[in-house]
């Protein structure tokens, strides 16, 4: 039985899947934030009544992005996960944030998020399907596919339906650039999805 297991454990500590005590030597965890780094134009708020209420749900995300842990892929069909890189939020709480603030910046809508006493005109229901840097060549691009659905709250139907693609070159070839290059494609996705939303107005 021994014997056994021995291959097991050696293949688990190679991999770092296996922690037998603190390692001296090992490199300090590093937290990021992911951010909106586009500055956003001062808009007057919204009045109370003098425009539809927006609800916004939580953006929500495959249950292997559903992590603090940055995401990448060496080659086609897989993943992995940055060992000492972490996101400071999990990236679809925290998107959701960001776009919470753009749209109430926007100015066009009264913005809320759903769940609450709120009653909503329309609903926005977002999912992040896949956010990663692509490594699969350095320095790769972070990739980020997001799918948007309005709701008219009103009359029961879906407005529409649209699907957001970014594709944004990582500077540098670690976790620092994939950071720096996730915010970016964060950020515009949230040009392209505020774009969208104003077709609706």
């Amino acid at each position: 039985m021994k014997r056994r297991l021995a291959p097991v454990v050696l293949a688990f500590t190679l991999t770092g899947c296996v922690n037998f005590g603190e390692q001296p030597n090992a490199p300090a965890m590093v937290y990021y934030v992911l951010a909106d780094p586009a500055p956003s134009p001062v808009v007057a708020p919204v009045r109370s009544g003098a425009g539809p209420t927006l609800l916004v749900l939580d953006t929500t995300t495959g249950s292997f992005y559903d992590t603090d842990q940055l995401v990448f892929s060496r080659s086609v069909g897989t993943r992995g996960q940055y060992q000492y890189a972490r996101w400071t939020e999990r990236p679809g709480k925290r998107f959701a944030d960001l776009m919470r603030v753009r749209l109430d910046r926007q100015g066009a809508w009264q913005v809320s998020a759903a769940g609450g006493y709120v009653r909503g005109d329309v609903l926005l229901d977002t999912v992040l399907m896949e956010f990663y840097h692509d490594a699969a060549s350095a320095p790769g691009q972070v990739r980020l596919m997001l799918r948007a659905e309005l709701v008219d709250l009103k009359q029961r139907k879906l407005l529409g339906r649209r699907v957001f693609e970014q594709q944004v070159p990582v500077p540098t070839y670690d976790a620092a650039g994939a950071a720096e290059a996730s915010s970016l494609a964060v950020s515009r996705a949230l040009d392209d999805l505020t774009a969208w939303l104003a077709t609706f107005q």
